[in-house]
């Protein structure tokens, strides 16, 4: 895993560690997808980490 990667991770556990309960409903549904498609909510926030954020708070 690379700096880059795991700076990424941590940002991810302080957005479900710090979220409401509004929004670990939405994390848990993303996470609920992703898994229905064989993929970690990990992978995903890897791929595409600005979009999971705004979607998040703007929804």
């Amino acid at each position: 895993m690379t700096p880059e990667e795991r700076e990424h991770l941590k940002k991810l556990d302080e957005l479900v560690l710090h979220a409401s309960s509004e929004e670990l409903k939405k994390i848990q549904e993303i996470d609920h997808m992703t898994q229905m498609d064989g993929l970690s909510l990990y992978e995903i926030y890897l791929d595409s980490s600005s979009l999971i954020s705004q979607s998040i708070q703007k929804s």
